[in-house]
């Protein structure tokens, strides 16, 4: 495990998004290390379902496994703050943002943000894309 890719999956609310791209991702490249954070403990409990290798609730986990990253992913609200109801702070999105790892974001059109030209994908089609991008990045 110690060349295994490193993956953190962001995710708040119920962390349903996060819990299905932990299976998707999981299928695909299951010798990855995936770290769910949750930003509230409902989401890192429905998280923890899926299996992470790892998982934390709160800002500072955030912060810190963007640190260790190679792919961060989760609902495009992970990079806006106040998004997700609130749960996003400034320092997460930052974090996020400013991170060496890629970005993998899931154009979810919720919570005051709209993504143009998203349409209305099924969150099963934008999930399974996710991961399938999540692995074309770590083939390079």
């Amino acid at each position: 495990m110690k060349n295994s890719p490193k993956i953190l999956i962001i995710d708040g609310q119920g962390g349903r998004i996060g819990a299905q791209l932990i299976e998707a991702v999981r299928e695909r490249l299951p010798d990855a290390v995936i770290t769910a954070v949750g930003t509230n403990s409902l989401a890192t409990a429905n998280m923890l379902k899926a299996s992470p290798d790892l998982a934390a609730t709160g800002e500072n986990p955030v912060i810190v496994g963007c640190r260790k990253a190679d792919v961060i992913a989760g609902p495009v609200g992970i990079v806006i703050a106040d998004s997700l109801a609130g749960e996003i702070t400034p320092e997460m999105a930052r974090a996020v943002g400013q991170s060496d790892a890629l970005r993998v974001l899931i154009p979810v059109n919720r919570c005051d943000n709209m993504v143009a030209g998203v349409g209305d994908l099924p969150l099963a089609a934008l999930i399974r894309d996710a991961a399938e991008l999540v692995v074309k990045a770590l083939d390079k």
